[in-house]
């Protein structure tokens, strides 16, 4: 891969790591501790949601964002021809 496609590569790269974990941090912090009062208004399954998001959901969340991370790079990959 050339020098100029590397450099793009890697910022396409960081930006996705930059969208995603402020998604997690979002629902993860934001939702899991600082909403959880106004959350819990909400039900799910019987469980209040602010419990919900702080217990399971910010899990369930990190396993997506893992995959659609997955998902992501194999299409920058294939993008660069590195998808031996």
């Amino acid at each position: 891969m050339p020098h100029g496609d590397h450099k793009k590569y890697w910022k396409t790269n960081l930006k996705y790591l930059g969208v995603l974990l402020s998604i997690w941090f979002l629902v993860s912090y934001v939702m899991g501790i600082i909403l959880v009062d106004e959350l819990n208004a909400i039900r799910l399954g019987g469980f209040k949601l602010g419990f919900w998001f702080a217990q399971q959901g910010s899990i369930y969340f990190f396993v997506l964002i893992i995959l659609v991370y997955i998902r992501l790079m194999n299409k920058l990959d294939k993008k660069y021809g590195l998808n031996d």
